[in-house]
């Protein structure tokens, strides 16, 4: 008796190729967090340090006056 050859089931090809994104994709997520973070701490650390673009308000906000002796010279004239 003559034994019947293997039924073939299917056909084995080669995957095909990855698309350019799903290849690269851990890359540009990668370069997307390192860019944001460098982004968000130059953000916040000029917060951190208000001296970085000078003082908001004047150094002195009581507008000079006489002094008590000068009044006194110029009353006594």
């Amino acid at each position: 008796m003559a034994t019947k050859p293997p039924a073939v089931i299917g056909v084995l090809t080669e995957p095909t190729p990855p698309t350019w994104w799903k290849a690269h994709r851990h890359q540009v997520a990668l370069i997307a967090g390192i860019f944001l973070g460098w982004q968000l701490c130059g953000a916040s650390s000029g917060a951190a340090n208000p001296d970085q673009h000078g003082p908001t308000h004047p150094a002195h906000s009581v507008t000079p006056s006489a002094t008590p002796s000068t009044t006194a010279k110029e009353n006594h004239r």
